[in-house]
């Protein structure tokens, strides 16, 4: 069996490739742009199979089907949000979704031999225009500032060096890497909407954490964990009950 990775980010490529060989499968190619990988399918025998990233730093991978004939099926690789992608699961073997996870990976080639058990010859289903479509409707955005106010003079705070959020005394607060409190006007309920959820947790009613600041996690009364950050230790952080297990899948 031959592979093609198509990804641009060579870390990415580089894991890709021992978690596959661990599988006993074999990487004969890695290309990193849809310019090369456009070049590499016109003068090559195609492959079985590729692992294709979605977006290259040269353009949607998607352009590699619009200038070549790919005769091979595909299994995607990218970092776009599970709700969007189970949209298309129907027109590839597979997608990964980022940082690939090994019993992902282990299911998507059981379904890739099982397909070939089952089918000969390259993926039909693949629809190239209902997945462009489908990734060029808008990702949500989320809040990379906020402003505060220090007495007579406003502040604007990258959202990247709060180490936390809570509240207290009914009110919001942000706590910075530099160690500094600032009231913030919105609720932690309004938080939930306007946080990056990869990089925030609420781990209770009254904190939001920054995962980049946690600095260590212990086994605490009731099954529940408590949270040492980087600088804050005004107040213990405990992740509720409730949220240790949601707790533990965010934290990858």
């Amino acid at each position: 069996m031959n592979i093609v990775i198509v990804e641009d980010e060579k870390p990415a490529a580089r894991r890709l490739e021992r978690m596959l060989n661990d599988l006993g499968e074999k990487v004969n190619k890695t290309l990193h742009s849809v310019a090369t990988s456009v070049k590499w399918f016109e003068e090559n025998n195609h492959p079985d199979l590729i692992f294709l990233d979605i977006q290259l730093s040269d353009g949607l991978s998607f352009e590699i089907f619009e200038k070549t004939k790919i005769t091979c099926q595909v299994i995607f690789t990218t970092a776009y949000d599970e709700y969007a992608l189970k949209a298309f699961k129907l027109n590839s073997i597979d997608y990964l979704l980022k940082p690939i996870d090994d019993e992902d990976l282990k299911k998507a080639m059981n379904k890739y031999h099982h397909f070939n058990s089952q089918k000969n010859g390259a993926n039909e289903t693949f629809n190239l225009e209902q997945i462009k479509q489908l990734l060029s409707t808008p990702q949500k955005t989320y809040k990379d500032r906020f402003t505060v106010k220090v007495g007579q003079h406003i502040r604007s705070i990258k959202t990247e060096d709060v180490e936390c959020f809570y509240s207290e005394n009914k009110a919001s607060f942000i706590f910075t890497n530099t160690e500094r409190n600032y009231p913030v006007d919105f609720s932690l309920e309004q938080l939930e909407e306007l946080l990056d959820p990869s990089i925030f947790f609420r781990v209770s009613r009254k904190f939001f954490v920054n995962i980049n600041s946690i600095k260590d996690i212990l086994a605490y009364s009731n099954s529940r964990l408590k949270i040492k950050m980087t600088n804050y230790q005004q107040d213990e952080i405990i992740v509720s009950r409730e949220r240790v297990k949601e707790f533990k899948t965010w934290l990858g």
